[in-house]
């Protein structure tokens, strides 16, 4: 089972609330004031500071692949939506990108994104969008072959209005899917971002009939008061039409 970051009290009765509280300053909406109080007494943002990730997102792939092992030495991956990089750099570290691993296969990381990214050491970063005609071909041609994982943390643009969010990041995880059936090799696995909400009966039915398991999960660096959830489909059957 995967640890979370916050360890267990050990000074006794009497301890202080330690939570940093932000006060709301004038011009600042009351919104952006719980959003950064949030954030500054969130133990997997402080975590990602201390062990330099580039945010708290990288421990939601951490947990899921230390449940699911799809990040195995030698893996060629492609993160769909990188920006900002964080689970490319958990990547990296997880299939032996850098050759650190003695003995270990070497793997490869494509982190695809619409923005310009900052490097990472041991992955290939491109600025490409994924739906655009022949992109799969080009990811391809990067890869040298077929990939092994297929990844996406893809969120479309809030709209402030919970339904209509729900369908769009929908509708982004299916063309993810798509795409992943493109460029997947057989046995390759599928994790993406979706959110709660009534209208992901297609996706999982899509899945289903193109992976041998598709699972459900809310890793623990996921927010309790978040409606996301990641599904992870494993074992790809790449003949079916």
């Amino acid at each position: 089972m995967a640890k979370t970051p916050t360890g267990k009290n050990t000074s006794g009765r009497g301890q202080r609330d330690l939570k940093v509280k932000v006060k709301t300053a004038r011009g600042r909406k009351l919104s952006s004031t719980r959003w950064l109080q949030r954030q500054l007494n969130d133990p997997y943002v402080k975590r990602a500071q201390a062990e330099g990730y580039r945010g708290r997102a990288a421990f939601k792939i951490l947990e899921l692949d230390d449940k699911y092992r799809f990040l195995v030495p030698g893996a060629r991956v492609v993160d769909l939506g990188a920006a900002p990089g964080g689970w490319c750099q958990v990547a990296v570290k997880r299939v032996n990108a850098l050759g650190e691993k003695s003995g270990k296969s070497v793997g490869t990381i494509l982190g695809i994104d619409l923005q310009e990214m900052e490097p990472i050491a041991g992955c290939e970063l491109h600025q490409l969008d994924f739906m655009e005609d022949d992109a799969d071909l080009q990811v391809k041609d990067w890869l040298g072959g077929k990939a092994d994982v297929v990844m996406s943390d893809m969120a479309a643009a809030s709209s402030g209005h919970k339904q209509t969010d729900h369908l769009r990041i929908i509708s982004l995880c299916e063309a993810a899917a798509y795409f992943a059936f493109d460029v997947l090799d057989d046995g390759g696995t599928f994790v993406a971002k979706v959110l709660a909400g009534g209208a992901e009966g297609s996706l999982q039915q899509l899945l289903k009939q193109r992976f041998a398991k598709v699972a459900n999960v809310k890793p623990p660096a996921s927010r309790a008061d978040s409606s996301e959830k990641f599904v992870v489909a494993t074992g790809f059957r790449g003949g079916v039409d």
